[in-house]
């Protein structure tokens, strides 16, 4: 583990994040018959602060990322010097750390379960938002900088305007003919988050673990997977 982070919230130990995952999970299997019986919640103010402050927090991750890493030159980290204390490095660290906003997200599901929005909780849904608890936590505790940046700065980046597409769609039907771009929002997420990602991966002369590149090429490929089957289902075969 990284000593700069392993005492961090959250890092030194699985048990946390384990525990919240299986919250998540009996959130996810009980919550539709909780609500079965009980008149869905409607929570309009409260999702538009919530969509607003994550759409902000995105925004902030994405700018932290990119001016660690592209604007202050930290590809030279990849070069075989221990820079890993440098004050670029640890800041670096901390926005990685901030990436655990996934815990965060989790509300998404809980949200469209209060609302009886269940055709929104997908296998697509869960498996992303239940997996990405473990990833970040396994990047955090080992990897927190390096490549690791390039992921936590697509993935900041798409939800900057899906944050914004949910503060959009909650205000109401009269806003609904300014959002039509929820095809790209989907395009979005399959090429930057998945495929980009991939191939950083393998192209970038970074130094970084090979099981980790391992690990994240063949998590990318169940997201392409996942990602082209809903676009199919939504938009092609939606239309026939």
């Amino acid at each position: 583990s990284d000593p700069r982070t392993d005492l961090w919230p959250l890092v030194h130990s699985p048990l946390p994040v384990m525990l919240l995952f299986a919250v998540y999970l009996f959130v996810v299997a009980l919550g539709p018959f909780y609500m079965r019986k009980r008149e869905m919640l409607k929570l309009r103010g409260l999702l538009i602060a919530y969509n607003l402050a994550m759409m902000t927090l995105s925004s902030y991750m994405f700018y932290e990322f990119l001016v660690t890493s592209v604007l202050d030159n930290y590809s030279y980290l990849c070069q075989p010097v221990d820079y890993s204390r440098s004050e670029l490095g640890m800041r670096m660290a901390s926005v990685c750390w901030w990436f655990f906003s996934k815990v965060i997200e989790l509300l998404d599901t809980v949200f469209f379960i209060l609302r009886k929005k269940q055709e929104q909780v997908t296998f697509l849904h869960v498996y992303h938002h239940g997996t990405m608890l473990f990833n970040w936590w396994s990047g955090v505790k080992y990897v927190p900088g390096g490549q690791a940046f390039f992921i936590g700065m697509l993935n900041s980046f798409v939800h900057i305007f899906m944050y914004g597409y949910y503060a959009l769609a909650i205000l109401g039907p009269q806003m609904h003919r300014y959002l039509w771009w929820k095809r790209y929002l989907t395009i979005m997420q399959l090429v930057i988050s998945s495929m980009c990602s991939s191939l950083h991966f393998f192209v970038s002369e970074c130094p970084f673990p090979d099981g980790f590149n391992t690990a994240v090429f063949l998590y990318s490929l169940s997201l392409i997977a996942l990602f082209l089957h809903f676009y199919y289902r939504t938009y092609t075969r939606g239309k026939q």
